[in-house]
C-alpha cells in the first residue's frame, strides 16, 4: 500500500482512513489536470528563488506534461491506497523521477493546492458554461425574430390578461440569460483570483514568488492575504453556485412553461415526436420528459448554493476537513447544468409554434385593454374608458379589435433583440478568458 505524503511510522486504522478518504479520489479524477497545471507553475517559481536547478525544472515540466496529457485524455487513475489526486501525482513523478519528485512541495500544503484546483477547474467550467448559455442565446434571439409578429395570450394568476407575443416569449428568456452571466462574471471574478502560496494558510517562510504563479496561471490577481485565501474555501464554491442557482432557475421556468405550452389544454408550441417519450399503456401518448427532466435537475442546483451553505456555515477561520464534503456536491454540479443547458437548446431549436391561437373566440378578452385605450386616445378619461369597456363585457357586448400597436423600447412592437445582443456581448466579452486561455497556452508549450 502507498504511504500517505503526512503519515510517518504510524499506518491510520483502516475504517478510519475509509471514511476521512471518503469520496475524495472520486472527486479528485475532476482535479486532476488542474493539479498538474498548478504544479507546473509553483515548480517553475521554485527554480527562480533557487529550490530547484534549471535542470530539475527541465526534466520536472517535461515529466509533468505527459502526466498532462494522461489527465486531458482521461486516462488518469488514483492508485489503490493513494489518498488523493496531490499524492499520485507526487508518486508518479518520483517513480520517473527519484528524489527530484519530491521536492515540488516545497513552500505549498495540500490545503492551498486543493484551493488552486478547484479555482482552475471552476473558471474552466464557467468558460464551458458561459459558451452553452451564448448557444442558448442566439436560438432564443433567433426564434423571437421569427416569431416576433405571431401573437399568444398573456397571464397573470393563470387567468388571460393581455396580448403578448412569441417574440416577447423567446425574447424574455434570452434577456434573462444575459442577467444571468452577468452574475455568473461576478463569481468568475471571485473564483479568478490566486490562492497559491498561501500554504497551509499562514504563508511560508520560503521567499516565494506569488505574483509570478499569478501571472503564469493567468488569474486576475492574488488572493493578497494568506487566512483568506483559505477562508475562501466554501465561499467561492458558493459564490459560483449562485450564479449557477440563477441560470438554473431561468431554465425550470423555460422548462415550466414548455410543458405547459405544450399541453393540448393550451396548444401553444409542439414538439417533434422524437423529442417525445411515450406510455407504456396509453398508445397516443407525447411526453415533455427533457422538459421535466430539466425543471427537476435545474431546481435541484437551485439547492447547491444552500448545501455549500450548511456544510461550511459554523466554520471559524483556518481549514476543516468538513469543506472536503463540498466537493462532493459542487463538482458533479456543472455536468448536470452543462447538461440541461444543451437539452434545452435543442429542443428550442426544433420547437414548432402555433401561429393561429388567438383566433379561438376565448381569448377576445385578451383585447379589453386595447379597446380602453383606445377610447383614451379619443379623449376619454381612463378610468370612463375602463367602466365602459367592462359594461360591455358584462353584458357581453364586447367585440375585439384583434390587433395591437405597441411600440414603446420593449414592447411587442419593439422587442429591442439587438440591444439585447449587445447587452449579453458585453458581459460575455467581460470575462476575458483570452487571458486566461493565453497563460495556460503557454505554460504547456
Amino acid at each position: 500500500m502507498a504511504q500517505k505524503l503526512w503519515e510517518k511510522n504510524v499506518q491510520v486504522d483502516q475504517e478510519v482512513d475509509t471514511f476521512t478518504v471518503g469520496k475524495d479520489r472520486e472527486m479528485d479524477l475532476y482535479l486532476a489536470k488542474y493539479d498538474v497545471l498548478g504544479s507546473m507553475a509553483h515548480i517553475t517559481m521554485l527554480e527562480s528563488i533557487g529550490l530547484l536547478t534549471k535542470e530539475e525544472l527541465t526534466v520536472l515540466l517535461a515529466e509533468l506534461k505527459n502526466i498532462y496529457a494522461v489527465a486531458d485524455s482521461g486516462r488518469f487513475v488514483i492508485e489503490e491506497g493513494v489518498e488523493d489526486v496531490h499524492s499520485q501525482v507526487e508518486l508518479m513523478l518520483t517513480r520517473r523521477l527519484g528524489d527530484t519528485g519530491k521536492k515540488i512541495h516545497s513552500g505549498r500544503s495540500r490545503n492551498d493546492q486543493v484551493l488552486l484546483d478547484l479555482k482552475l477547474f471552476t473558471r474552466a467550467q464557467i468558460q464551458e458554461i458561459v459558451e452553452l448559455v451564448s448557444a442558448l442565446f442566439e436560438v432564443l434571439i433567433s426564434q423571437s425574430n421569427r416569431y416576433k409578429d405571431v401573437l399568444l395570450p398573456g397571464y397573470t394568476h393563470l387567468q388571460i390578461a393581455m396580448p403578448s407575443s412569441f417574440g416577447l416569449w423567446f425574447g424574455a428568456y434570452a434577456e434573462s440569460l444575459a442577467d444571468d452571466l452577468q452574475m455568473m462574471q461576478a463569481a468568475y471574478k471571485v473564483c479568478n483570483r490566486n490562492p497559491l502560496g498561501s500554504a497551509a494558510g499562514y504563508g511560508s517562510s520560503f521567499p516565494l514568488r506569488r505574483q509570478m504563479t499569478t501571472d503564469l496561471l493567468g488569474f486576475d490577481s492574488l488572493d493578497y492575504n494568506v487566512v483568506y485565501a483559505q477562508m475562501g474555501r466554501g465561499k467561492m464554491e458558493r459564490t459560483v453556485a449562485f450564479a449557477m442557482a440563477g441560470i438554473a432557475a431561468t431554465l425550470s421556468k423555460l422548462a415550466f412553461d414548455a410543458c405547459m405550452f405544450n399541453s393540448q389544454n393550451f396548444g401553444f408550441i409542439k414538439l417533434p415526436d422524437q423529442f417525445t417519450t411515450g406510455s407504456s399503456i396509453m398508445p397516443h401518448k407525447k411526453n415533455p420528459d427533457v422538459f421535466e427532466l430539466t425543471r427537476a435537475k435545474c431546481n435541484k442546483l437551485q439547492g447547491l448554493p444552500q448545501q455549500i451553505t450548511l456544510i461550511c456555515n459554523n466554520l471559524p477561520s483556518g481549514y476543516f476537513r468538513d469543506l472536503q464534503i463540498i466537493k462532493e456536491v459542487f463538482l458533479p454540479s456543472f455536468d448536470e447544468l452543462k447538461d440541461c443547458l444543451r437539452m434545452v437548446t435543442h429542443m428550442m431549436r426544433e420547437v414548432k409554434v402555433n401561429e393561429h391561437i388567438l383566433d379561438d373566440d376565448k381569448y377576445a378578452l385578451l383585447f379589453s385593454v386595447e379597446e380602453v385605450n383606445r377610447l383614451v386616445l379619443e379623449g376619454v378619461p381612463f378610468r370612463d374608458a375602463y367602466k365602459q369597456v367592462g359594461l360591455n363585457i358584462e353584458a357581453g357586448k364586447f367585440t375585439p379589435v384583434k390587433e395591437v400597436h405597441h411600440t414603446h423600447e420593449g414592447s411587442i412592437g419593439n422587442l429591442c433583440n439587438d440591444q439585447i445582443s449587445v447587452l449579453m456581448q458585453n458581459i460575455v466579452d467581460g470575462f476575458a478568458f483570452n487571458r486566461v486561455n493565453e497563460a495556460e497556452r503557454q505554460l504547456l508549450s
